[in-house]
């Protein structure tokens, strides 16, 4: 892969479209990360286990599941769907077990509150389920959650192209979020585009970016497995700000909020 093809943490480059037949590789530093402990001391004196096991899988493969499962799932389903699935092949438990369809309540930035966008809240538990989370002892699922939601803000989404697309793809306009909120991502769009919530060209369009996600997702996991992974993001909102949170709300809040494209009626 040519150093050229790569999607910028900062949006992409000339080559705006991950295709079947070619990937485009997320950039990122190369490093080693300590090992994680096998337990991890739960709240109550319980014990759980982490990491779960991992084996490397396909990011385009992933992103193709992850495309055609939002119409069933949605965004957040989607995603940990095209990730698990696999693994309840390649690994078996504790995959087997675990129940991928109850996470559909992530659709619509979390039961159409458009919160977090549910791709970016599918892509955190399973980064955090294969590489442990923070209280394990680890920092690498932490940084990963980070580092997507940095990469989704400035990415110009959707990024990924699926082989058999339920919409022509010069109908669905490429637009950037400046955030990871679902109400703004979806808004941008919807605005750029003139298509109402329900429109197939914005269903088509979340499930795209579902697949974006789960492409780069895999993406950091197969370089978290190769020992390679490296944390990206430069984002710190208590550090810089005294609070978590976005400072970038007057971006379409007070003056500037969007009036949405409403379906006609019949």
């Amino acid at each position: 892969m040519e150093e050229n093809d790569t999607l910028e943490t900062k949006g992409l480059s000339r080559r705006q479209v991950i295709t079947g037949a070619g990937v485009l590789a997320a950039g990122a530093a190369v490093g080693r990360l300590t090992a994680w402990p096998s337990v991890a001391s739960a709240s109550g004196g319980s014990t759980e286990k982490w990491p779960w096991p991992y084996v490397k899988l396909d990011p385009t493969v992933t992103a193709e599941l992850a495309y055609n499962e939002w119409y069933r799932l949605f965004c957040g389903g989607a995603v940990i769907s095209s990730v698990f699935s696999q693994l309840r092949e390649k690994v078996g438990e504790p995959y087997k077990s675990f129940p991928i369809d109850s996470f559909v309540y992530m659709e619509g930035g979390v039961v159409g509150w458009g919160t977090i966008c549910g791709s970016n809240n599918g892509a955190a538990l399973v980064a955090n389920m294969i590489t442990g989370p923070r209280i394990a002892g680890g920092e690498a699922g932490h940084h990963m959650s980070s580092d997507m939601l940095e990469w989704y803000s400035n990415a110009s989404m959707p990024v990924f192209v699926p082989k058999t697309p339920k919409i022509n793809p010069d109908q669905i306009p490429h637009t950037v979020s400046e955030s990871p909120l679902c109400h703004v991502s979806v808004g941008r769009w919807m605005k750029e585009a003139n298509k109402p919530i329900g429109s197939p060209e914005r269903k088509d369009r979340c499930a795209r970016v579902a697949a974006s996600v789960a492409f780069h997702l895999v993406e950091m996991l197969n370089a978290w497995k190769d020992g390679k992974y490296e944390p990206a993001s430069s984002w710190s909102p208590v550090g810089d700000f005294g609070i978590n949170a976005q400072q970038n709300c007057t971006a379409c809040h007070g003056s500037d909020v969007p009036t949405p494209p409403m379906a006609k009626k019949s």
